[in-house]
């Protein structure tokens, strides 16, 4: 009898499509350079101060492994319903390295019940500039799940990324009158190596 791997292999070796046979891994990934140090990049995406320039008006953030990483889109709502609340920091590697966790928007209440990863890598480019790379993994199958990675690749892409950007490039946003922003990317959705179907 064959192994499992050793099944799958002759599956794919008879060219059986991928659709039947496996799942793709799919992530958001959306980078952008800007000017300044890594350390100025960091500052903005683990402080409080530097989060509410250009990510959301509110949050709460305490930065160490399992800290909070809440990010509130709507500060003056009821807790759990102000955006990314309840959210932890996964991984904290000063200047370097960013991972937590994320939810689903409420309209999205099977995706929003799961947890996705969301890290952010900064990587220094000359000596005066810095690439910021978001990927945002961890997406199930089905479509639900293919409405919450479009809901965000349009997130990513074409708000926080391209706020970020902007924020380094023209100071902190005004919340009461946010810029009109154009996504960094034309697609941030890649497709990944696939992973047997489950």
């Amino acid at each position: 009898m064959l192994s499992p791997n050793a099944l799958r292999n002759v599956v794919l070796a008879l060219g059986m499509s991928a659709s039947a046979a496996t799942a793709q891994e799919r992530q958001i990934r959306v980078a952008v350079t800007v000017a300044g140090t890594p350390q100025a990049a960091w500052s903005l995406w683990t402080t409080d101060e530097g989060v509410r320039s250009f990510f959301a008006p509110g949050s709460h953030i305490d930065l160490r492994v399992d800290g909070a990483y809440e990010i509130f889109f709507m500060p003056s709502a009821p807790p759990g319903r102000r955006g990314a609340d309840d959210m932890r920091l996964l991984a904290v590697e000063p200047h370097r390295r960013l991972a937590f966790t994320w939810n689903a928007p409420e309209t999205l209440p099977q995706a929003r019940a799961q947890r996705t990863v969301v890290t952010v890598h900064f990587t220094p480019v000359g000596d005066d500039s810095t690439m910021v790379t978001l990927r945002h993994t961890g997406w199930g199958d089905g479509p639900v799940w293919d409405e919450a990675i479009g809901y965000f690749e349009s997130a990513w892409n074409g708000f926080v990324m391209a706020a970020f950007k902007h924020r380094v490039a023209h100071g902190p946003i005004d919340w009461s009158r946010p810029p009109t922003l154009e996504p960094v990317q034309s697609n941030a959705i890649e497709h990944l190596v696939p992973r047997a179907s489950q």
